[in-house]
């Protein structure tokens, strides 16, 4: 940590591209004040990646490097800040997609460069954690569900970089649970919109599908063999009547989702217990994450917190799923803990927000996946 002057106003450029979105953010504080988005720019690749069922790296990677400056350029135009304005430059340095990854800290690196100004490195993950403190100014400590399409995990958020992880998934993520299960029943992706579309017109209780590890203690979490088991539904729906109608697609989706409902919810409940050990003053559970757009899951966590005196908050679905304002946010609380980084930032694809928990998905040369 750098030893730096106190800052009344900070306005900070971030740019994200860990996945297959290519987004860039103006965030500005005064004081200790909530920190207003003064503009948010997102650009999507799913017409990129529609014909291959899922991100494929290399595309994501090229369209990362042709729309960055693109980003930038209508980040700074909507928020009618110049570049010169700009007191630091915030990125994702993981995890993520390395060649994402990389294209973002390479166009960070020559901002920072280019204007003299502070290099911040931000963990991806930390962006979806604080991004409650973007939206509610939340206090520290909370419990937190991030969910999303490559990652679920309960964390303590207890700082900026302090983060203690009660349990999460050992295999699927559940985002990527439902993009599998969109797949195999046909529909478009991105499979979390279109599997709670179909489910809302089908029958949640026509198949009964497994909750994955309820009969074990703790917090973690699998939906590996939820998908196997509606792949095994789905071939015998095919084999007795030689195809799917669109009702047993929806029937399909609508247990599917319900199964994942159950478990994040039990889940949930057990993490509140440890949680509710560190006596925070306002006892709250925030989630976060591409998957907390499921309307279906939010309002069964709202429910496990009513019942377990817990407040609840979720960020806008515009910040559920990957954004800049996120990744500006907590770079904004980096820069004013003095923490700064170099031209030696260094893009990693693996990147573990509790660095002292074991590896949940196993762990190589490039160090613990989660």
């Amino acid at each position: 940590m750098d030893n730096v002057p106190e800052q009344d106003n900070i306005t900070i450029l971030g740019l994200e591209s860990s996945c297959d979105d290519t987004a860039a953010a103006v965030l500005r504080q005064t004081g200790d004040g909530p920190a207003e988005i003064l503009a948010s720019i997102v650009k999507g690749q799913n017409d990129l990646h529609a014909a291959f069922g899922g991100v494929v790296p290399e595309i994501a990677a090229r369209a990362h490097a042709e729309k960055l400056d693109i980003c930038v350029e209508d980040a700074l135009k909507e928020s009618g800040i110049a570049l010169s304005d700009i007191d630091a430059i915030a990125v994702t340095a993981g995890p993520g997609l390395i060649g994402g990854v990389m294209s973002g800290v390479m166009c960070a690196k020559g901002l920072a460069a280019g204007l003299g100004v502070p290099l911040i490195g931000v963990n991806h993950l930390a962006g979806h954690a604080l991004t409650t403190r973007l939206t509610d100014q939340v206090a520290y400590p909370y419990l937190m569900l991030l969910v999303s399409g490559g990652h679920c995990q309960f964390l303590i958020v207890r700082g900026s970089d302090d983060f203690t992880r009660l349990g999460g998934t050992i295999d699927d993520a559940p985002g990527e649970a439902f993009d599998k299960t969109a797949r195999l029943l046909g529909l478009p992706q991105p499979g979390g919109p279109s599997v709670e579309k179909a489910a809302k017109s089908g029958d949640p209780k026509r198949f009964t599908f497994p909750r994955p590890l309820m009969d074990r203690p703790g917090c973690d979490l699998s939906f590996s063999g939820l998908k196997t088991a509606l792949l095994r539904a789905r071939d015998a729906l095919v084999s007795e009547q030689g195809g799917l109608s669109e009702q047993d697609r929806n029937d399909l989706c609508a247990s599917f989702q319900a199964a994942v409902v159950d478990v994040l919810g039990k889940k949930t409940a057990r993490a509140i217990v440890s949680y509710l050990e560190e006596a925070p003053a306002v006892p709250l559970l925030a989630v976060a994450g591409g998957v907390a757009a499921n309307s279906a899951i939010r309002a069964n966590l709202e429910s496990v917190c009513a019942s377990n005196g817990l407040a609840f908050t979720a960020p806008p679905l515009s910040l559920c799923t990957d954004n800049a304002a996120m990744i500006a946010y907590a770079g904004i609380e980096r820069y004013k803990a003095g923490q700064r980084d170099d031209m030696r930032l260094a893009a990693r694809p693996r990147w573990p927000l509790d660095k002292t928990a074991p590896a949940l998905l196993g762990s190589g040369k490039k160090g613990a996946k989660a």
